[in-house]
């Protein structure tokens, strides 16, 4: 599992076309985030089919770009909503966000403001 302790999360709301590469989605997070990509932060982005994740991370001297396509199932996805274009996630709705379908029993408990669901 990959180690993002300590870092801000951020998710893409909605699709987010996969043949986009660490230029293209650096762009959107400063046009939609309006965040820095160089920023102490992560940023996770899905297609349509909830099959396919990329995470961008700046390390302090690179970018890493982080993909991971499920063979089964889809990742649990909020769809944008009017403004809401991003939101942030907790290190434990990460982890079960990126455990994908063998994970969605645990993950449909928690929504994502990271309590727990009635």
């Amino acid at each position: 599992m990959l180690n993002f302790s300590g870092k801000q999360i951020y998710l893409a709301c909605g699709a987010t076309s996969m043949q986009s590469g660490i230029d293209a989605l650096a762009s959107v997070v400063q046009s939609s985030f309006r965040l820095t990509p160089t920023s102490d932060a992560i940023f996770v982005f899905c297609n349509a089919n909830r099959d396919r994740i990329k995470i961008l991370e700046w390390d302090g001297d690179g970018f890493w770009l982080h993909y991971k396509r499920l063979e089964r199932g889809r990742f649990p996805w909020p769809a944008k909503s009017g403004e809401e274009k991003t939101m942030t996630l907790s290190q434990c709705e990460l982890e079960y966000l990126l455990g994908g379908s063998k994970l969605k029993q645990r993950f449909d408990r928690i929504d994502f403001s990271g309590r727990l669901a009635a």
